[in-house]
């Protein structure tokens, strides 16, 4: 029987990060969970499988090495690192300005950043792990108002996800970029509808952002524990993903899979059609000549 695999899960207090834990610990696997408040996790199980340490993502490089040296020594070993940490500006990108996308990206972006490079001289010497980022599908459908710094930021993860993807690759390590839409967490209504710069040609669409916010919650059917439990059968290799090939998407949910259909559908189409103005753009032979 192999060894219990070692996860440290960060944003564990709540919504998905909560799940992912009650999930792989119900495997039988152990878990480091990471949060920023230790009085926030205190209802996770009590088990000799689980960790839990207090760690802020937005801390600094220096701290976050500081903080994982610490969940290393623990159990010796970190195989499966979960990116689920973060949160999302409500805001019109105008009235929120570079101020509000850089608080976006500080927690989305950079922070993830900081607790990966923490993690992967660890998993380099192993010559093994994975790596989980939790995206959004609203990184391909960011089109409704005031989601578009929270949007940009879960896109520039999955991108730079991907480059890190090929980097590591040589070394064992996997990474799956998780996408969800529509799940039932607090994600979409923990912060409120920015109003410090209101611009009045926007405060029709503001208004409306506003109401469309307080009815999020109860028009969200998607499961996050049902959600987290895929997430589990992919990295463990069970359930529906059981003898499939290693994906570097899942895209969760209903919503998730039309959103990301009508995305490429509409961007091969695009292409298709300005087919003759995007191409034969290169120097002619004669030039070259």
């Amino acid at each position: 029987m192999s060894a219990p695999r070692v996860w440290l899960i960060t944003g564990s207090s709540g919504g998905f990060g909560t799940a992912l834990v009650n999930s792989v610990l119900a495997r039988g696997d152990r878990v480091i969970a990471t949060g920023r408040s230790l009085e926030k996790m205190q209802d996770l199980p009590k088990t000799e499988n689980i960790h839990l340490m207090q760690l802020d993502i937005t801390a600094g490089e220096t701290t976050i090495k500081d903080i994982i040296v610490k969940a290393i020594s623990f159990w010796g070993r970190i195989d499966v690192l979960v990116n689920n940490a973060g949160y999302g500006e409500k805001t019109l990108i105008e009235e929120g300005g570079t101020a509000h996308m850089r608080l976006q990206y500080e927690t989305n972006v950079f922070g993830t950043l900081d607790v990966t490079t923490a993690v992967l001289p660890y998993m380099r010497a192993e010559r093994s792990g994975t790596i989980v980022m939790i995206g959004s599908r609203t990184s391909w459908r960011p089109e409704l108002t005031c989601t578009g710094l929270y949007s940009s930021s879960k896109a520039a993860l999955r991108v730079f996800s991907e480059t890190l993807a090929s980097e590591v690759a040589p070394f064992a390590i996997r990474m799956l970029i998780v996408e969800p839409a529509a799940f039932r967490t607090d994600a979409l209504i923990k912060n409120t509808v920015y109003m410090g710069n209101k611009i009045p040609d926007y405060d029709a669409m503001r208004a409306e952002a506003v109401k469309r916010y307080k009815n999020t919650q109860r028009m969200l059917k998607g499961d996050p524990v049902k959600a987290m439990e895929a997430v589990v059968d992919v990295v463990r290799g069970e359930g529906k993903a059981a003898g499939r090939p290693w994906p570097l998407y899942l895209i969760l949910g209903d919503l998730g899979v039309s959103g990301v259909t009508e995305k490429c559908d509409r961007i091969l189409h695009l292409l298709e059609d300005w087919k003759d103005v995007s191409t034969g753009l290169d120097y002619d032979p004669e030039v070259e000549e």
